[in-house]
């Protein structure tokens, strides 16, 4: 059979991959049709529940203005970009399937809890009607149960992991999925659905602050960025950790929503590292770790609401209204640790928090103030741009040491010396925290144990315009190896 007339009509439904270039599901889909039809849908069932302003919305919503006008230049048609539609989309793309009078639909697949069920309800759904619903692997290079130990079985360490990913990564795997040719197949929609991209305001959102951020949207955004990235990547190993420099490729957020396709990154990562750059197998490494954690997620989706290793559950949590004051400080960035406080600042301004920022606000919230992972976890899932479940439930877990290849839970992160070690010139600090700013470079990483004379000169009044530290970290660390000890407890 020639697979290029399998299908008379298809629809492509856009979800976490909003590019045409390198696109292995719209490649599928314009291989397997006649004519495809492209959609996109607003999903009521996750936007309802959210802030009225938020910078993901309008990162799609600005990121889908540019991939509708490359289908239509694509297509060499008007009249040949996208669908885009606000509805629950477990009952509009099936609904829109059966208008459209397709015979299959396409989609990437999505390995989150959620996301699984939707699509199981729009298969049965489809299926129902006579319609094929063919998933494709887009977001990761190898997924689900691909990379298994020697004994058929997941893994739960990263370092084996990634020997395995990186003995098997072969060129196939990292295939530029090119869709110029095929642009033809681009189907002109009925005048019913030809509509331009709604408005934030048409789906029930105000702006947000993302262009002030200057935080660049679409494929020419990610490409943007890459391309700024690919100059300092091979110092990346040297410069990742210190939230003051320009180390990190700042491309979270375009990885979450597809604007940049993973397999450009990995083979331009891959090639760097043959040639010996010690840069780009960091960062290498980080893109395998995405990989690592969706298996995690894919083969373990309990780890989405319990520990990933269940004798973690056994913890007994700090709670009541005390906690719920502790979490409320962390939240506002007023626990009286300046590293954590500008971290917090960080993320409630912009929505993006540097990596290893991440496990200092993790650790201190955590083994500091003795508060349940699942609530930093969710916090992070409100306010991070390039919230990914799976990565951040691997981070979270990591960071608690109840998941896999966690840290051990004796292992404390000290607020202070991650400080100084990290921000040692208090950089990162005063561009957040800008009342802390006149102190000394010494000074600024822990001011309660600055002399008053010198919190005078600089205009600081601990508990007023800085608040003192919500917690003795040698006390709180204490505590915490007393609170882990239930994990060693058995029955």
């Amino acid at each position: 059979m020639n697979t290029a007339d399998e299908f008379d009509t298809g629809l492509m439904w856009f979800r976490r991959d909003l590019r045409s270039t390198d696109n292995a599901t719209l490649h599928l889909a314009l291989s397997r049709c006649r004519q495809l039809h492209c959609v996109f849908v607003f999903d009521r069932a996750i936007l309802d529940a959210l802030p009225r302003v938020d910078r993901r919305v309008e990162f799609i919503r600005e990121s889908l203005c540019e991939l509708d006008n490359a289908l239509r230049l694509l297509s060499h048609r008007p009249d040949g970009g996208l669908i885009i539609r606000h509805a629950i989309a477990s009952e509009e793309i099936p609904r829109l399937a059966r208008q459209l009078n397709v015979q299959a639909v396409f989609a990437g697949r999505d390995d989150e809890p959620q996301a699984i069920n939707r699509d199981t309800v729009v298969a049965n759904t489809l299926q129902a009607a006579g319609i094929e619903f063919i998933t494709c692997k887009d977001q990761v290079i190898f997924e689900r149960r691909e990379i298994l130990t020697q004994s058929g079985t997941v893994y739960g360490v990263f370092t084996p992991y990634k020997n395995n990913w990186l003995s098997r990564l072969a060129p196939k795997h990292l295939v530029d999925h090119d869709v110029k040719a095929l642009g033809q197949r681009l189907a002109p929609h009925p005048p019913e659905f030809l509509a331009p991209v709604p408005s934030l305001a048409d789906i029930g959102f105000a702006a947000s602050n993302l262009h002030q951020l200057k935080i660049p949207t679409g494929m020419s955004g990610g490409a943007r960025l890459f391309e700024d990235f690919f100059k300092r990547m091979d110092r990346y190993d040297t410069t990742r950790d210190f939230p003051a420099i320009k180390g990190p490729s700042y491309l979270g957020v375009h990885l979450r929503f597809g604007t940049v396709s993973l397999r450009r990154l990995v083979a331009i990562a891959w090639q760097r590292q043959l040639a010996g750059s010690a840069g780009a197998a960091v960062w290498l490494s980080e893109l395998v770790w995405r990989d690592f954690y969706a298996s995690i997620l894919a083969n373990f989706p309990h780890v989405a609401t319990q520990a990933f290793k269940p004798e973690y559950d056994r913890i007994i949590w700090e709670s009541g209204p005390a906690a719920e004051a502790l979490f409320a400080a962390w939240c506002a960035g007023h626990t009286g640790y300046p590293l954590v406080d500008a971290a917090m600042a960080q993320l409630n301004q912009t929505g993006y928090m540097h990596n290893r920022l991440r496990m200092v606000v993790g650790s201190f919230l955590v083994k500091d103030l003795g508060l349940d992972w699942r609530w930093g976890e969710a916090y992070f899932a409100k306010h991070l741009n390039d919230f990914d479940q799976s990565a951040n439930n691997g981070g979270w877990q990591w960071v608690a040491s109840s998941g896999c290849d966690a840290q051990p839970y004796f292992r404390i992160f000290n607020p202070v010396s991650q400080s100084e070690k990290f921000d040692p010139e208090g950089k990162f600090i005063r561009r957040y925290l800008p009342q802390l700013a006149p102190l000394s470079n010494k000074a600024i990483h822990a001011p309660w144990l600055v002399k008053q004379l010198e919190l005078q000169a600089a205009g600081i009044t601990l508990g007023d315009n800085y608040p003192l530290p919500l917690v003795q970290h040698d006390q709180a660390r204490a505590k915490t190896l007393i609170r882990y000890a239930a994990v060693k407890k058995t029955g």
